[in-house]
């Protein structure tokens, strides 16, 4: 899922760093992550993952880096399987 994260990052994150040097726990805010970026993020995950974020997840902390995604779409995941 990590190389799905970034291969998205890379084509909507915006990012001035490169994606690939990036550690999986490194600050994507940090690193350039603009809130507008952010929600492009979010929305091509969601095409990507066939999933929706609930509005308790848009915050910054489910876009710190590409473990918190990581978490997040699977926590998404796994909620839709019990629902």
């Amino acid at each position: 899922m990590s190389t799905n994260i970034r291969e998205l990052l890379k084509k909507h994150a915006g990012l001035p760093v490169t994606v690939d040097d990036l550690a999986d726990s490194a600050d994507l805010y940090a690193a350039g992550l603009s809130s507008f970026a952010s929600v492009q993020l979010m929305l091509a995950i969601e095409e990507n993952f066939d999933i929706e974020f609930p509005d308790s997840l848009l915050n910054r902390k489910s876009f710190q880096s590409i473990e918190a995604i990581e978490r997040t779409v699977n926590s998404i995941i796994e909620d839709r399987k019990v629902a």
